[in-house]
């Protein structure tokens, strides 16, 4: 047989082919046709319930969440933990009622925050790692913030190892404001359980990765007593 006709051949069996997968494609539609219509049709009624919650309902709420949220940080500001907390017995709520009343919205997640921070400065320290377990961020910024905030409390209770992983973990993202001040913290801390090695360590990142920060400065008189002990 010529390559011509090779040709032509292999191109009828493929045309054959394709018939026969269209005719079981159409048999496959024509049999389960209902039930392809009803799943279509939810599909579309689930998307048109989302957009219907997220413009009736969950803009309105995060809204509104907004405005209870301006006045708290106002009181947090001020440092009036406590009307931050609890509100005003007024138009404002408080951190406790936004997070339980608008569960849903950003401004929830970000209450918890602010509600761990506020224990955090009146002294009660475990509320405090509750509330900040809650809130959740991949803002780079922001996170090892709050990481750092869980550390402090754990200073604070005098759980210096804890401490310590907490401020090397928020020290993982670098910016030359917050690292410097975590990877300080985390020698502390590291100091205070007794592991010398890596109070060291933590010191020594700060003056050879952050050399002209604030805590640089100082940074060879931890250093030196760090070693002495």
């Amino acid at each position: 047989m010529s390559k011509k006709k090779q040709a032509k051949a292999h191109q009828e069996d493929n045309l054959e082919n394709v018939e026969q997968v269209l005719t079981k494609s159409e048999e496959f539609i024509e049999t389960y046709q209902k039930q392809l219509t009803i799943g279509l049709l939810v599909i579309i009624g689930v998307i048109g319930a989302v957009m219907l919650y997220n413009r009736f309902i969950l803009f309105p709420k995060e809204q509104e969440a907004q405005s209870q949220m301006f006045a708290g940080e106002q009181y947090f500001a001020m440092d009036s933990f406590d009307l931050a907390l609890n509100g005003d017995g007024s138009l404002y709520l408080g951190f406790h009622a936004i997070m339980e009343d608008y569960g849903s919205t950003k401004s929830a997640n970000l209450a918890a925050y602010y509600t761990g921070v506020s224990y955090m400065h009146l002294g009660e320290y475990e509320e405090a790692i509750n509330y900040l377990n809650k809130f959740s961020t991949s803002d780079p910024l922001i996170e090892p913030i709050a990481l750092g905030a869980k550390g402090d409390c754990y200073v604070e209770l005098g759980e210096y190892e804890k401490a310590a992983k907490l401020f090397i973990e928020a020290a993982t993202f670098k910016n030359d404001f917050s690292t410097p001040i975590h990877l300080k913290k985390a020698g502390i801390a590291y100091e205070a359980a007794g592991n010398i090695d890596k109070a060291v360590k933590s010191y020594q990142r700060v003056k050879d990765e952050f050399p002209s920060s604030a805590e640089a400065r100082d940074i060879d008189k931890f250093i030196a007593m760090a070693k002495a002990n």
